[in-house]
């Protein structure tokens, strides 16, 4: 079972993906692809969409839900990858039309790192498609840079991103008289 997530950003409520968003965010996901021209593959590359409890709750990651007044606009998640020791995978960021331009995806970008560095990872690596032109530009204006090794047919871009240790927060010494 995940963590249980609930955040409000402006009018939006972000909160953990539950099985009566199944169909939903799989057909969010599909329209924002088809949008860009790009294929959804719900059997291929999409198939977490469909299987969250085992491609994100079963593996130690998270899929969140982005609402408006009860309606779905965005999804976005993350979990472990084999690309490094403790490493995680962004996967699914995807707003609709009407929430985008509002600071929603970089506000989701931090939650979502703000999550994984809690939760004892290091390392963030994602997979783009250039097309996705605001995107390309949160991530690397988020400090994430280009790597190699596409696994993902309609994605020709790879990004990675370490992240620092969490620090204890500083305890004031004892004032001895």
């Amino acid at each position: 079972m995940p963590l249980d997530h609930r955040r409000r950003y402006g009018p939006y409520l972000v909160r953990s993906w539950q099985p009566g968003d199944r169909a939903a965010a799989a057909a969010l996901i599909a329209q924002v692809l088809t949008e860009y021209g790009l294929t959804c593959e719900p059997t291929a590359s999409d198939r977490d969409a469909l299987e969250v409890e085992a491609c994100y709750w079963a593996t130690g990651g998270e899929f969140w839900i982005v609402e408006a007044n009860g309606v779905l606009v965005g999804t976005a998640g993350y979990r472990p990858t084999s690309r490094g020791l403790r490493a995680v995978e962004l996967r699914k960021m995807y707003l609709l039309p009407q929430a985008r331009g509002q600071g929603l995806g970089r506000y989701l970008l931090t939650a979502l790192e703000s999550a994984i560095q809690q939760r004892g990872f290091d390392e963030i690596w994602l997979e783009t498609a250039s097309v996705l032109t605001s995107a390309v530009a949160l991530y690397e204006a988020s400090g994430y840079t280009g790597a190699s090794g596409v696994e993902t047919a309609r994605c020709d871009r790879v990004y990675r991103k370490p992240l620092p240790p969490i620090t204890p927060d500083p305890v004031a010494p004892e004032v001895l008289s």
